[in-house]
């Protein structure tokens, strides 16, 4: 049986359908693609023209099944993480395994065998995958199944397993969990699961009061308000008044020369509105990096992925560039940046530190071992090490540093295959 689905009413109940148009955000995404309630709602779908769920939709089916089955014995966050890496949220997925032989199938990636244990032995029988196991080409029940192997596998030989067991175990099984084979995996995950749309914000403030508490995030606030005027040279701040979008935004929040103020989220930690970020690339750029032709969109994006915009960074990366001491220190010494100099790991918290030896390293990696990159190979390389670049699993970080680049300016910014970072 071929499956095929062109409208959400092709792959899910109705109850399922009211429950999707309940969600505020999805509501929103929908009526500006132009759907219609009591309509039928068109899939999205890429240029091969495959069926796949928007990150929106992702969170909302991740949300729905979560809150119908489970409570809180998984994690939504863990599960859009996993369907970005295993399938691209791709409803018709399908992925032939040469050395297990096995073939996993739909947005979760699981295979039939799994999914029919899971519901004869296993209890979990709410889709009977066992008479039907085409259903697991169905959002809510891919996820379903997908959530109840999480949990399983998070108490595996009735152990209380971390979060890296599960996800490594979760991609070549429980055997593979802590072999090296693995670990670029859960690498994938940790930098997913920090740019899915719960993680990420507005320029008014990067988590909303009400966000769940996150082990990846800096977590203690800021000793009294932190100021431009301490973490920027007065050259710096010059060139920052001198933007005409930055000093538009600054005297419209009020701040005054010498004594200018980061924006806090709730938790009162510091961090750049894109207006200050792309501002602080664009004059780096242009000081540093002119002969290089750079792009500051793409160091945005970059800066968007790996540190959500906080001026301290998001642990265990530093800084808004995420460049740890000895990478910095290697590019100053080695490679003769001398822009900036660095003499302690608190001069890349920061934003024109970490930003020039970002860019710095970008530069490097456009050209690592003497040849010339691919956009893919070089944002692979700049979130987990050139060593760790496997291109035929680099959709993820692509799709995201994309995603984070339409931030910057979707008509001009769009990526093409064939352009380069430099």
């Amino acid at each position: 049986m071929v499956v095929s689905f062109k409208y959400w009413d092709d792959c899910v109940e109705v109850s399922d359908l009211k429950e999707m148009w309940k969600e505020v955000e999805v509501n929103n995404e929908w009526i500006d693609a132009g759907e219609t309630k009591g309509q039928k709602v068109h899939l999205s779908r890429d240029p091969d023209g495959q069926p796949y769920l928007t990150q929106t939709e992702m969170r909302a089916v991740a949300s729905i099944v979560v809150r119908r089955h489970f409570g809180r014995q998984v994690d939504p966050d863990m599960i859009c993480a996993i369907a970005d890496l295993e399938s691209d949220r791709q409803l018709l997925a399908v992925r032939y395994d040469k050395k297990t032989k096995e073939t996993t199938v739909g947005i979760m990636q699981l295979t039939r065998k799994t999914a029919v244990w899971l519901f004869s032995e296993m209890g979990y029988r709410v889709y009977d995958v066992e008479q039907n196991p085409d259903l697991l080409f169905r959002p809510l029940v891919s996820v379903y199944f997908g959530a109840a192997y999480l949990i399983w596998l998070s108490h595996f030989q009735e152990k209380e397993r971390t979060e890296e067991f599960v996800i490594r175990a979760y991609r070549r099984g429980t055997k593979k969990a802590t072999h090296k084979s693995t670990l670029p995996y859960w690498k994938s995950y940790l930098s997913v699961k920090e740019t899915l749309p719960s993680r990420k914000f507005l320029d008014d403030g990067p988590s909303p009061a009400n966000a769940p508490p996150h082990p990846f995030l800096p977590t203690s606030g800021n000793k009294g308000t932190e100021y431009w005027d301490q973490k920027t040279s007065p050259e710096d701040m010059d060139e920052m008044w001198s933007h005409h979008d930055v000093a538009k935004e600054w005297t419209r929040s009020g701040e005054k020369r010498g004594k200018v103020r980061f924006s806090h989220d709730s938790k009162k930690r510091s961090y750049l509105s894109r207006v200050e970020l792309k501002a602080v690339a664009e004059i780096i750029l242009s000081k540093h990096f002119s002969t290089k032709g750079v792009k500051p969109t793409y160091l945005c994006a970059l800066a968007e992925m790996v540190s959500m915009r906080f001026v301290n960074g998001v642990s265990p990366r530093i800084g808004l560039m995420g460049i740890d001491y000895s990478t910095a220190f290697w590019i100053y010494m080695e490679l003769g940046y001398r822009g900036y100099k660095i003499e302690c790991e608190e001069d890349l918290t920061k934003p024109f530190v970490s930003m020039y030896f970002g860019a710095a390293y970008l530069a490097y990696l456009s050209e690592y071992e003497g040849r010339e990159r691919t956009p893919q190979f070089v944002v692979q390389a700049y979130l987990e090490g050139p060593k760790n670049v496997n291109l035929q699993e680099t959709g993820p970080s692509w799709l995201k540093f994309e995603q984070a680049l339409s931030n910057y300016d979707v008509t001009k910014n769009k990526i093409q295959g064939t352009c380069t970072i430099l």
